[in-house]
């Protein structure tokens, strides 16, 4: 995976080179795990500033990357563009085309169909799994989500879409309550790209951010970065269930305070591992050259995640 943000540390970088490691063991992913970082705010470069870098950066670690070695994908700050850019350089450098040496591309360049929303939908089957074990019914169960970028706009359209009610929403810009839920779909559109305008969205409650945690709700995602369920406010959470859609949200301390009230907490390896599913189905593809559907790819992502969840259930 690759991301850019401005406090990327080396430390952090490694951890989460882990994290992949084990995540694709846990979706039965024939690769280990890798991670790599740009410590740059890429909000203050200009989109030219933005290409020449990742082109550089790409040239710089040509040699460690390549279909059989280190395989990109997007991650925070980084998206479908940033993965052209570096498909296109590494192959300026092969001389030769080299889709499969990233994913997440887009699809006119040999991406994956599904693959910008397969983490969001793969929260959704992690915690469908687990609702159906702990006698909890999606449709009617309210869901708070952390995070309004690719994976918790996805998991929201989804949640929604199967009956849940999704009762706030906080992002960069606030966070927005209704008891009586809040439309995904409207607010995608309302919102246009720009999440600074969430707190202008009518039909709300802007409520502070760290009433956030002590949200009435059944199901809690956080989706957003990492460290955001500390001690500090594990003892307001009221849901039943904690689904980790973003990368190590829960410290270890707030998780045993979760576990102690008799939360189910989903773990990052598990719960947000749909992205790096499609993204291997997007390397098949390419090894393959031939290229599937959208139901073929969700029929395959629900497959092997209900799987691996059954696998962690029996073990933990």
């Amino acid at each position: 995976r690759r991301v850019l943000f401005r406090s990327v540390t080396l430390s952090e970088v490694m951890a989460l080179s882990a994290w992949m490691t084990v995540k694709n063991a846990v979706v039965n992913v024939p690769f280990g795990g890798a991670k790599g970082g740009v410590r740059v705010d890429p909000k203050g470069l200009s989109p030219a500033e933005l290409e020449r870098l990742t082109r550089r950066y790409t040239s710089e670690i040509h040699i460690l990357l390549g279909q059989d070695k280190d395989i990109p994908a997007p991650d925070i700050n980084t998206n479908e563009q940033v993965m052209a850019w570096v498909m296109d350089t590494y192959s300026m450098n092969e001389g030769r085309t080299a889709m499969g040496v990233v994913t997440g591309k887009p699809v006119s360049l040999g991406g994956s169909l599904g693959r910008r929303d397969a983490t969001g939908r793969g929260v959704f089957v992690s915690t469908a799994e687990a609702a159906r074990r702990l006698g909890l019914e999606i449709a009617g169960a309210r869901v708070a989500i952390q995070g309004f970028g690719n994976v918790g706009n996805a998991a929201a359209r989804i949640f929604h879409d199967a009956g849940a009610t999704i009762v706030a929403i906080q992002d960069v810009a606030g966070t927005i309550y209704n008891k009586d839920g809040i439309d995904p779909h409207a607010l995608g559109r309302f919102l246009g790209g720009n999440p600074r305008a969430l707190l202008d969205y009518p039909a709300v409650e802007a409520i502070a951010n760290a009433d956030f945690w002590g949200v009435d709700c059944d199901i809690l995602l956080p989706a957003a970065l990492e460290k955001q369920i500390t001690e500090a406010n594990a003892d307001r959470i009221k849901a039943r269930l904690i689904v980790e859609g973003a990368n190590g949200p829960t410290t270890p301390l707030a998780e045993d305070i979760l576990l102690g009230k008799g939360c189910t907490v989903l773990p990052d390896v598990l719960a947000n591992a749909g992205g790096v599913t499609v993204s291997y189905f997007e390397w098949v593809q390419n090894a393959s050259s031939f290229f599937w559907t959208e139901k073929d790819i969700n029929d395959c992502l629900d497959r092997v995640l209900s799987e691996a969840f059954e696998g962690i259930w029996q073990v933990a």
